[in-house]
């Protein structure tokens, strides 16, 4: 062996990484999920997917296009007729108005959109404001791209509302982007135009460009969703990304947009073109379908939801758990305080002990801490099973 290779050999691989990659810690979702996988006798309340198969009519588009021979690339920002689809849909389904020729991009799901927004705004140095508890990969995205994610803490007592004067104590002159996730994942927490104002005047106030999560839009109970992009003066400081995971069932298709105004959806445009080029044709092709022909097995998806949410809900309060009312996504979000047990403590020896995988609060942020994340996107036979064995586990618990 020469010194060269020897040297080599003696090397960690890991000194080759990036620092701001080997400080990411693994997702908290995935850790409980790995856990489960695999076991017939665990019930998972933890990922967030639909239970629903993707339509037939969809998923017979799709083949029907690669009989045709539709396997090469299309334009980078997508098909038209796929823009033009989405457009008309935001415009009918939430009173928003985006040209299709520069103002909407499809994307490898909401997750590209959500990258490729943070990396074409970041600089080193700049403040990423997140409420929380949130989705999981707006910090380490931002922090890959040089920014620093800043948390603002909502509570159960608002119901995990966004509320100005948090938000206001946590803007500094470095605060570039706010991050939005309404319909919350994981609190199921809402946002209504009343509740909004208020966040719209600091927005317009601090110079913030606004990056709104709205992949749960479809997915609001009891009222009409309202996204920030139609509050008076927030399209154009407003990235609105969405996409057909959530609400059209259409998980593993990686189906989604972003819109905005010309120029920043341009920019994100020239990153995507250098990165995945553009979104799978035959994913785009199903992801028309549903828009034109999936509306009303997509209401149909939504109201099973809505039944499982109230039967969640109810149950879990009935063993003895808190749980604020959750009016959007598929979560519920129970405090597990009185049980005595930290969010990691309980998830864990749920699983272990009652076979029940469902997420700690602290995989969303800090403010997670005496929560659980129960996704309710299951049948109603596991929810039934799943509430039993939790009930007896913490009696059990409250037994000592």
């Amino acid at each position: 062996m020469t010194v060269e290779s020897q040297q080599y050999s003696d090397k960690s691989m890991l000194s080759y990484l990036a620092p701001r990659v080997r400080e990411i810690q693994p997702s908290g979702i995935r850790k409980f999920f790995d856990l489960a996988s695999g076991n017939k006798d665990i019930i998972t309340l933890g990922v967030g997917e639909p239970d629903f198969i993707t339509p037939w009519h969809v998923r017979e588009a799709c083949v029907y296009s690669l009989e045709r021979g539709y396997t090469s690339y299309t334009s980078n920002a997508g098909t038209p007729e796929l823009r033009e689809a989405i457009a008309e849909y935001l415009h009918n389904g939430f009173g928003l108005n985006y040209d299709p020729k520069d103002e909407i991009l499809v994307t490898v799901g909401g997750s590209e959109a959500i990258d490729l927004a943070l990396r074409a705004l970041i600089e080193p140095g700049d403040e990423i404001l997140v409420p929380a508890p949130c989705y999981i990969s707006y910090s380490p995205i931002s922090f890959i791209g040089g920014g620093v994610p800043v948390e603002i803490e909502t509570y159960a007592k608002d119901n995990f509302k966004l509320k100005a004067e948090h938000l206001e104590a946590k803007i500094s002159p470095k605060s570039k982007v706010l991050i939005l996730n309404y319909p919350s994942n994981p609190t199921g927490g809402i946002m209504t135009y009343e509740d909004w104002l208020p966040i719209a005047k600091l927005v317009e106030k601090h110079d913030l460009i606004v990056i709104s999560d709205e992949i749960y839009a479809e997915l609001t109970y009891g009222s009409k969703h309202v996204s920030f992009a139609s509050l008076p003066g927030m399209k154009d400081r407003t990235i609105l990304v969405n996409g057909f995971s959530k609400a059209f069932a259409m998980t593993g298709w990686r189906m989604g947009y972003a819109c905005g105004h010309p120029e920043l959806i341009y920019a994100m445009l020239k990153i995507h073109q250098y990165t995945v080029m553009c979104a799978p044709v035959m994913g785009q092709v199903a992801a028309l379908e549903a828009l034109k022909n999936g509306l009303e097995e997509k209401d149909q998806m939504v109201e099973s939801y809505n039944q499982r949410r109230r039967l969640i809900v109810q149950g879990l309060r009935d063993i003895g758990l808190s749980c604020h009312e959750p009016q959007g996504a598929f979560y519920a979000f129970p405090g597990i305080e009185t049980t005595g047990l930290s969010s990691d403590e309980f998830a864990q020896r749920l699983l272990l002990e009652a076979k029940v995988a469902a997420v700690p609060g602290t995989a969303f942020g800090a403010g997670g801490e005496g929560y659980l994340r129960c996704s309710y996107a299951t049948s109603v036979n596991q929810i039934n099973e799943a509430l039993d064995r939790m009930g007896k586990f913490v009696h059990k618990l409250k037994q000592g």
